[in-house]
């Protein structure tokens, strides 16, 4: 089972938003050392707590500090764009970093509908055109020629060369997977968003329904989840606790920078907010580094998926580094992975 990562780049409490940036920049130059498959970052917008806004920029300077991991948008939200422009965009970073670069896009809008309004007038519509933008982008990034009829026909997105970015479909829907099958693409299924409702239909379709394609013959999902490790079980649960209220505030509409252990100590929970909790840790992947891996290796045999990508909020630094070293240590067998 391969595994790779995602990060959000989350706001923190007591430190500043930039610096959250400067995090994952540092945290993809550890986890190429720890031998993971690949590392992707995502795309939100005047969002309270994910301050990672433009994927393209802080893939750039990833290409610039790493050498051997692949790096990728988790996603682009393409509806708020040109598909020429983001082809371009890729094409730049496939130059940067040859054979190393991830397209990820998504249909979602990343953020509230102000936002999206204000990112493109037209958002109301843009996303029905989402799967004309997919059939486009396909051609320009792999650098192939649009139907007779197109208005892009013709049109090519430069830099060329031999090699293009890979075209990913992400989605937490039905829809993500039947696209990503029509256009012979690879998939990811966003299980962390969904807490794994509709995985298994959403993946099951995505495999009956594949239409090969020239640089995809075979179906090729994977999982984004969230997990977190630590050296025991107790400080995994301690480190998660950030992670827990966030998402309890979250389900009343309260959005804000990921809170630490200790704040959160300082707000108990309401008897309603508790069995909200219990429910969530029962289905949580966390604790020590064994027990995480026994159960991403039962859910990647559950839904037949040979990669996962691993997203993972901690407070502190050190403890999402250690968290990404001791899965490491249990599936990518780098010299860099600690013990």
């Amino acid at each position: 089972m391969r595994l790779s990562v995602l990060d959000q780049s989350v706001a923190m409490t007591g430190r500043s938003a930039n610096a959250s940036i400067r995090e994952t920049l540092a945290l993809a130059q550890h986890c190429e050392a720890l031998g993971y498959e690949r590392f992707w970052v995502s795309e939100h917008h005047s969002h309270p707590t994910i301050v990672g806004s433009a994927p393209e920029v802080l893939m750039a300077a990833i290409a610039a500090t790493t050498q051997r991991i692949r790096i990728g948008s988790a996603g682009v939200m393409l509806p708020h764009y040109s598909a020429l422009k983001v082809a371009e965009q890729f094409r730049v970073l496939e130059a940067l970093a040859p054979g190393r670069i991830d397209l990820g896009v998504g249909r979602a809008p990343g953020s509230d509908g102000r936002t999206a309004q204000l990112l493109n007038p037209n958002a109301r519509h843009a996303a029905d055109d989402f799967p004309l933008q997919v059939r486009e982008l396909q051609a320009w990034v792999g650098g192939t020629e649009l139907p007779d009829g197109h208005p892009g026909r013709g049109v090519t997105a430069e830099p060329g060369g031999p090699g293009g970015p890979t075209l990913w479909m992400l989605g937490s829907s039905n829809y993500g997977a039947q696209l990503a099958a029509h256009y012979g693409l690879p998939y990811a299924f966003a299980y962390f968003i969904t807490d794994g409702q509709g995985a298994e239909e959403a993946l099951n379709l995505y495999r009956d329904m594949y239409r090969p394609s020239p640089h995809h013959p075979k179906p090729q999902p994977a999982l984004c989840v969230w997990a977190l490790a630590a050296d025991t079980e107790a400080e995994a649960w301690h480190h998660f606790s950030g992670r827990e209220r966030w998402k309890i505030d979250r389900n009343r509409g309260a959005l804000g920078p990921l809170q630490s252990p200790a704040e959160v100590s300082l707000r108990p929970y309401s008897p309603a907010e508790q069995m909200q909790v219990d429910q969530l840790r029962r289905t949580a992947l966390v604790g020590s580094g064994l027990q995480v891996a026994e159960k991403l290796r039962a859910l990647s045999a559950a839904l037949d998926v040979e990669e996962l990508v691993v997203i993972t909020w901690t407070h502190e630094p050190a403890a999402r580094r250690r968290s990404y070293e001791l899965l490491a240590a249990q599936f990518c067998a780098a010299p860099g992975a600690l013990i």
